[in-house]
């Protein structure tokens, strides 16, 4: 059983509990267009399975039909436990490797990009991640762990991570040397020198401290969180590709036919020589280090914020409807615009340019509408979208008196 579609309300809880402690302390760690866009790639890694084919799932079946040992019994105990330790340590492996092989990084990047440090952040996950992702866990399978004991340990992993995504919880003592705890999960979402690619665990620091990639959280060397690698943005599709148009980027460039394949299975920020020296790749300089903050007026963190609500509630509603391929197709096309077109004014690009994409969104969605209204079927959901469109309308011309054609400038925090 998947139980992370059970834990969303707990989530939307609990980001709300730690924003009202951060505003009460005088210690907010939240920033509106940076929480947008992490939660906008949560929607987006969800909406992939409208998409994309279970390869991984099939592959499991053939594992657990011909060369597995006989599947354990789902109602021991004992299957669990063993389950639930196995996935995290294959999970160590995955994360730990996602961080070292630049194949595997571009899928785990989007994770790390958020120049804040919050729960949304938790939720700031890949779409790319099932390419390779689903090898590590084969051991599982080998070993007879029934899929539906792998499914539930592998939420229960998941949502396990969501809470030590925070800056508001102190080291916890003991627990420490044996959980992934905050303090010790900050260190591995830093920039800093020091602590990157450490701590990988998901559940168990054990593995860390066994395998030698524990590092402890110091108060004389703050987190500065993100990655070496500025993205200045928060486009979706860029985050979710940098890395991946790098690599392309330097095989096609390299001279030598041999460090045009070795791109591909390289250590993480291997480029070829010659390539490096035509186009070196800058790093962030920490000590004059700045988040990435671009300012925008009100209107448009509202517009924002309406978005957000806006691709939540139409995610919710594919997932559960179960559409037809196509009209998933169709769905995750229209989330996909809707992001990227919110964050090109999150970006403060020029209005006019941003105006353009707006409107061939909503044209396109209009024509979904129609075909949706023509073939006679989701009665609701026409109505629901006509008032979409109606309401995203009125945002924009809202937008378009704030516009000077060229730039908007203004807050962007949620405290302001």
């Amino acid at each position: 059983m998947d139980l992370t579609i059970y834990a969303v309300p707990f989530f939307v809880f609990a980001m709300l509990v730690e924003l009202a402690y951060g505003f009460y302390h005088g210690r907010n760690t939240y920033r509106l267009n940076d929480s947008v866009s992490s939660l906008f790639l949560g929607v987006l890694s969800q909406a992939r399975r409208l998409v994309t084919l279970g390869i991984g799932g099939y592959v499991y079946y053939l594992v657990t039909q011909y060369f597995s040992l006989p599947l354990l019994d789902s109602g021991s105990v004992w299957t669990w436990l063993l389950a639930f330790v196995l996935y995290d340590f294959c999970y160590y492996w995955l994360h730990r490797l996602g961080h070292e092989r630049t194949l595997l990084w571009a899928a785990h990047v989007a994770h790390h990009q958020s120049e804040e440090y919050n729960l949304t952040t938790a939720l700031r996950q890949t779409s790319t991640g099932f390419l390779l992702g689903w090898i590590f866990y084969i051991p599982l399978f080998l070993v007879g762990v029934p899929a539906e004991v792998f499914v539930t340990v592998a939420s229960l992993n998941l949502l396990y991570q969501f809470w030590v995504h925070t800056e508001h919880i102190p080291k916890l003592g003991w627990y420490e040397w044996i959980f992934v705890t905050p303090s010790n999960h900050r260190v591995h979402h830093a920039q800093n020198d020091l602590y990157m690619d450490r701590n990988y665990g998901g559940v168990f620091i054990l593995w860390d401290r066994l395998f030698g990639t524990f590092q402890e959280e110091l108060d004389s060397e703050p987190v500065v969180f993100g990655i070496r690698g500025p993205l200045h943005s928060f486009n979706p599709v860029h985050a979710l590709t940098h890395v991946y148009v790098d690599m392309f980027k330097d095989s096609w460039r390299a001279a030598d036919w041999r460090d045009k394949l070795r791109v591909w299975i390289a250590r993480t920020g291997w480029q070829p020589e010659d390539v490096a020296r035509r186009y070196p790749r800058h790093k962030n300089d920490l000590a004059s280090f700045v988040k990435y903050d671009p300012g925008v007026p009100a209107a448009v963190s509202w517009y924002a914020f309406f978005q957000l609500i806006a691709v939540i509630a139409c995610l919710d509603w594919l997932l559960k409807s179960s559409p037809g391929y196509a009209a998933g197709v169709a769905g995750w096309a229209a989330l996909l615009a809707t992001t990227m077109t919110t964050t090109f004014w999150l970006e403060a690009r020029a209005a006019t340019s941003v105006m353009r994409w707006e409107q061939l969104r909503l044209l396109c969605l209009a024509a979904l509408l129609a075909a949706a209204a023509a073939a006679g079927s989701g009665g609701l959901l026409v109505f629901l979208g006509l008032g979409y469109l109606v309401l995203n309308t009125w945002f924009l011309w809202l937008l378009g008196r704030h516009a000077d054609g060229t730039a908007m400038a203004g807050p962007a925090s949620l405290s302001s």
